[in-house]
């Protein structure tokens, strides 16, 4: 049998004439799947499509084989996690977790037990009978995602997770994130830290303008776009640096050579990143001393940048 996952088949949603997202097709596996643009790039559209918030106008959308449109079933599975404080100003942590799972259906004694449990892996328990409203920006945005966990869902969607976090509890809810991906679950968050984003997602699905510009491993999308020379910063010894760019330019790969101010050093654009590997290791035995050699945009803000042309 295949992997469970949430699937988009050609999916358009409009707010009137304004686009939302248009012909959306997307596949994501179990794992840590990160949404990754700007505002008003179609993420939050996404997140409200896969949890029945709002409907396609066209197309189809089924979250583990079941369709959003059916929302008994759809809310057993998936925990929605939004960035917008969702609790009432008379509630405290603990009434605020317990009121979501009365509504799931569960009786009075199982629903205290599951919020205790949830409170306490996110740290909340000395919070728990305290006002929400009384809570700092961190830890409010920890009990919206105590009340998205606490009836164990196998899908996560969490928008802005990790804003307002303070490090170390960043830290602890990645390290969350990522035992709930080795547990088989959906973990689907959207983020602006692209810097984490790098480090935790399994998969990244890059949006601009309602569309998805690339999907995949972030080495594996910047692979795939051949249209977007990748960058290289090579640092030469004994004055050589003007020879190997001579020697890089010839290189029918190689878009572009800059020499560094201080004569030692190049900026190489590439268009094939292991023809240039392989360029630089015949430069280097033809006896031209190659101090090192570093990736100038083996991150995903550069990515980025690049698919979407600078926006940010």
């Amino acid at each position: 049998m295949s992997e469970p996952a949430v699937v988009f088949d050609e999916v358009s949603k409009f707010y009137g004439e304004v686009l939302g997202v248009n012909r959306v097709t997307l596949t994501i596996p179990p794992g840590i799947t990160s949404l990754v643009g700007p505002n008003g790039s179609g993420k939050t559209t996404l997140m409200n499509l896969m949890t029945g918030l709002i409907f396609p106008d066209n197309g189809r959308i089924a979250v583990r084989g079941i369709s959003p449109r059916n929302p008994e079933a759809l809310m057993r599975i998936t925990g929605y996690a939004t960035q917008y404080d969702s609790a009432p100003r008379w509630a405290t942590g603990f009434t605020f977790i317990t009121t979501g799972l009365r509504l799931f259906g569960y009786g009075r004694t199982e629903a205290e037990e599951r919020a205790w449990t949830a409170l306490e892996r996110l740290g909340l328990t000395d919070a728990a009978t305290r006002k929400v409203a009384a809570y700092s920006k961190g830890m409010r945005q920890r009990v919206r995602l105590a009340q998205a966990i606490a009836h164990d869902p196998d899908v996560l969607v969490l928008d802005e997770p990790l804003n307002g976090l303070d490090p170390l509890v960043r830290a602890e809810t990645i390290d969350l994130f990522r035992a709930w991906a080795a547990e088989g679950k959906h973990v689907i968050l959207s983020s602006h830290v692209l810097q984490e984003v790098d480090v935790i997602s399994d998969q990244v699905v890059l949006i601009a303008n309602g569309t998805i510009v690339a999907e995949g491993r972030i080495r594996k999308v910047r692979d795939e776009i051949d249209e977007h020379p990748s960058q290289y910063i090579v640092r030469c010894r004994d004055g050589q640096a003007s020879g190997v760019a001579a020697l890089l330019f010839n290189e029918p790969h190689v878009t572009e050579v800059k020499l560094h101010d201080d004569r030692a050093g190049l900026l190489v654009m590439t268009r094939d990143r292991e023809l240039f590997a392989r360029a630089l290791g015949r430069i280097a035995l033809d006896g031209h001393r190659i101090e090192s050699v570093v990736a100038a945009d083996e991150n995903v803000d550069a990515l980025y940048e690049y698919l979407i042309g600078g926006e940010s």
